[in-house]
């Protein structure tokens, strides 16, 4: 393992990032802050909506805005580099095993996942003020993060590197929208008892235990999946899709 080279390319990835600061804040948080601040703030400012639910909605939005800047942060660059920019070929000849080039581009989109979330934390709590947020176990929260951020950034490198350009319009339609709106991000989980095959099929959902994680590290008296669960899901998905990432990265590199 050549490291040198490593934190060279993660140091050029943070570099491209902080030039890019400016675009990648309005893909991110624009429209979770809208979100927030038309149903956090007008509607339960108009009576429409119980004040209860700023609470609940607060842990989704950030579980958004970290998992859509992981997808992004990963995703966009690879599906570039592969298919029209051709940088990825610099990459795979530097002095440096393949998987480890994939693996930085995971740990890039994960730090800028994790700096979304410390973010949108605050910026959300100011939109939405007065809510009541604590925060019970630190280190399990920054376990949560850790995880829901790494899960976002695996998930950007297996679509990043199955997806084509042409079908970058398909992504956010067919995964990223419904993956959205099936999340659990805008309600609890426990919303969906009317609905008891939809309440089962979204459990295949990552971004359900991304939401529950989050509501019950930072509004645990709302209704939330065991924590147990959800660290137990987040682990499985993020071996999982980091496989699936890797293999195809492989397969994507050789041809």
């Amino acid at each position: 393992m050549n490291w040198k080279t490593f934190w060279a390319m993660l140091a050029r990835d943070a570099h491209v990032a902080r030039r890019n600061a400016v675009q990648l804040f309005l893909q991110t948080f624009l429209q979770p802050l809208l979100f927030v601040f038309v149903f956090g703030r007008v509607m339960v400012g108009s009576g429409y909506m119980p004040t209860s639910y700023k609470a609940l909605l607060l842990p989704g939005i950030i579980a958004i805005s970290m998992v859509f800047t992981g997808i992004w942060a990963v995703a966009m660059p690879l599906i570039a580099e592969f298919q029209w920019t051709r940088e990825i070929e610099d990459r795979l000849l530097a002095p440096i095993d393949m998987t480890w080039i994939a693996i930085e581009k995971v740990i890039a989109g994960m730090l800028q996942a994790l700096i979304s979330g410390l973010i949108v934390i605050p910026m959300a709590w100011l939109v939405l003020r007065p809510v009541e947020i604590s925060i019970g176990s630190p280190l399990t929260f920054i376990l949560m993060i850790v995880l829901v951020a790494t899960f976002s950034a695996c998930g950007g490198l297996a679509l990043g590197c199955t997806i084509n350009q042409q079908h970058i319009g398909l992504m956010f339609g067919m995964v990223i929208t419904p993956m959205i709106f099936f999340g659990c991000a805008y309600y609890p989980w426990s919303a969906l008892k009317n609905f008891p095959i939809l309440q089962k099929v979204v459990l295949i959902n990552p971004l359900v235990y991304a939401s529950e994680g989050l509501r019950a590290m930072l509004v645990p008296a709302a209704p939330h999946l065991s924590t147990v669960a959800v660290i137990a899901a987040l682990l499985f998905f993020d071996v999982l899709l980091l496989v699936v990432g890797l293999r195809q990265f492989e397969k994507k590199a050789i041809s």
